[in-house]
Parts: C-alpha cells; sequence; structure tokens
C-alpha cells in the first residue's frame, strides 16, 4: 500500500502517516513533489521493456508533454540481481539530482524519502504509483534488502540523474522500514 509518514527533521517526532492517495498527493505537492495513481495495465508475464513502454505509452506521451521530457527506459532490479546490494546502497546516502526525477511503479516498491523544510518525508510508493521529485531536492532512495522492482524511468537529459551527495548523516537517522 503506498504511504506516506512525514517526521520533524530535528526531533525525529512524527507528524503525518496516511495511506490515502489523494492526501498523500496534496501533502507531496505542497514541497513540490508530484504524485499520482495510474490505471493499470496489462502486459504479458516476462514482457520485455520494449513491451511494457508500448503498454504505459499514452500515459507516458501525456506525461512526456506536460513536463518536457524527452525520453524514458525500464529499470528493473530483483533480488538475484549480482549486484543488487551495490545498486541499493548507491541511493541510501542523502543526494541530489540536477533533474527531477521522476518513476512510475510497474511491479514493486519503493520508498523515495526527502529532506525538504525541516521535515523528512517517506513516500512509499508501489505498483501504479508515479512520483517526480523536484530538481535539486534532498533525497535518498531504498527499496530494502531484497529490492524486487521494474520501473519507468522519465528523463530529458540522463546526466541530470548523476547523485550529488550532500555528506550528511539524515539518512541514516531516518532508516526506511521496508
Amino acid at each position: 500500500m503506498s504511504r506516506l509518514t512525514v517526521w520533524e527533521a530535528e526531533s525525529g517526532r512524527e507528524t503525518l502517516r496516511t495511506e490515502d492517495a489523494a492526501r498523500i498527493a496534496e501533502a507531496l505537492r505542497a514541497i513540490g513533489v508530484r504524485f499520482e495513481r495510474w490505471e493499470g495495465v496489462s502486459f504479458p508475464e516476462g514482457a520485455t521493456n520494449e513491451q511494457i513502454l508500448e503498454a504505459y505509452r499514452p500515459h507516458l506521451d501525456a506525461l512526456m508533454g506536460s513536463t518536457g521530457a524527452g525520453s524514458a527506459d525500464v529499470v528493473a532490479l530483483t533480488p538475484d540481481h549480482p549486484q543488487a546490494q551495490a545498486m541499493r546502497e548507491k541511493f541510501l546516502n542523502e543526494h541530489i539530482h540536477t533533474e527531477d526525477e521522476v518513476r512510475f511503479f510497474v511491479r514493486g516498491a519503493g520508498h523515495f524519502v526527502m529532506h525538504v523544510d525541516g521535515k523528512v518525508w517517506d513516500a512509499r510508493c508501489e505498483q501504479g504509483d508515479l512520483i517526480s521529485v523536484p530538481a535539486n531536492t534532498r533525497h535518498w532512495f531504498d527499496a530494502g534488502e531484497r529490492p524486487d522492482f521494474c520501473a519507468l524511468r522519465v528523463f530529458t537529459d540522463p546526466s541530470g540523474w548523476v547523485a550529488q551527495f550532500t555528506g550528511t548523516d539524515m539518512a541514516q537517522r531516518f532508516p526506511v522500514a521496508v
């Protein structure tokens, strides 16, 4: 289930927890984050990346038209991937990107955790969720010790996704309960 949990960054006091998609979207909108649910799309079991992209083409065309993004691809990670742990650890520390980070979860789940306005915002996204984290927003991502997800990535310039780490311990102070 999609969920948003918000804490005060200094005290760690929880100020919001909700699983209501409309309330999640409203709360995240206040910090410039886009969150929405897309209707289910069917594609065959074991679909190729191309088949997944084609199945979501109407959604992607509308999204890319509204964001000015130029392309989309598919990223997937399973627990048996030989680099799963290294890939997970790469994004466990607080960082920023110079481009919006746009993801749509085709299957599985993951946590986008943002550090904004003295609060920590943990958006647990799952199948059917779209999230767009604005450029230069301090955040980290965790899909758990056994990551298992497939997501669409939407971007204008892939070099804008290079993580620029902030050097803070914020992500260690707010570990995600996956």
